[in-house]
């Protein structure tokens, strides 16, 4: 019998905090799930979640945005309720985060879809437990990195930084993402993609620009500009659905 074809999947992480990350995962998940493919979605692990009985706000928006109907613990195997770095959180909830059991919910997860989006917890350097950082379960997931950033001041220092440790730790780079890209930007904002694309050792697969509205608006919004990115092939490709 033929070994079972993985589908592809990436991993979402962010430059900072408010750089739009859940947004962007969902509107990826909304836009392919909207093209006919059966998307899985995963938040490993969220903080501040009000009733850990159920889904977090952000794995919620990632399930509805994907039409999952896959099981919570499959999505979003820890929901701690302290607003926190996740391995304060796992403490004050008098839990200890293993990162083998989002790995087996990762697998679960994987095996009838035809793209998995896992988004992390922060960037790539938030500590999990111990010496266990995000960047870690990225590598033992074996997923590629899609890096969201913005196009504000810092932004160079932080998307920079992140790349340079993505490479430093060995860790695939499918590419990065600007969001929030203002509709009358100042001069330093209209020159970071070309900044960013000329010093980062990843490819810009595209820049979304600032939208209004709720939570879900926002995603259809911007579900709706991702096919119009000049990248967008690049973007299928950095994604693992082109060869």
């Amino acid at each position: 019998m033929a070994a079972e074809k993985l589908c592809p999947s990436i991993f979402i992480t962010g430059t900072d905090t408010g750089v739009g990350k859940t947004l962007v995962a969902a509107a990826l998940a909304r836009h392919f799930s909207s093209q006919g493919l059966n998307v899985g979605i995963m938040k490993p692990i969220e903080t501040g979640v009000k009733d850990p009985a159920g889904l977090g706000a952000d794995a919620d928006l990632l399930r509805w945005a994907a039409g999952s109907t896959d099981d919570k613990e499959l999505i979003s195997p820890y929901r701690l309720p302290q607003p926190v770095a996740p391995c304060q959180a796992a403490t004050a909830a008098q839990e200890q985060i293993d990162p083998d059991k989002i790995a087996a919910a990762y697998n679960d997860l994987r095996h009838d879809k035809d793209i998995v989006f896992v988004e992390g917890a922060g960037g790539l350097m938030v500590p999990i437990h111990g010496g266990y950082i995000m960047a870690d379960l990225a590598r033992q997931l074996g997923m590629p990195l899609l890096v969201i950033t913005h196009p504000r001041l810092g932004t160079l220092n932080h998307t920079l930084l992140t790349t340079f440790a993505a490479r430093a730790m060995d860790l695939e780079l499918s590419g990065f993402i600007i969001n929030n890209m203002p509709s009358n930007p100042s001069e330093a904002e209209q020159e970071t993609p070309h900044l960013l694309s000329s010093l980062a050792s990843a490819d810009l697969l595209g820049v979304l620009p600032e939208v209004k509205g709720t939570e879900r608006e926002k995603v259809m919004a911007l579900a709706g500009e991702i096919e119009k990115m000049p990248a967008y092939q690049w973007l299928l490709t950095g994604l693992g659905l082109l060869p």
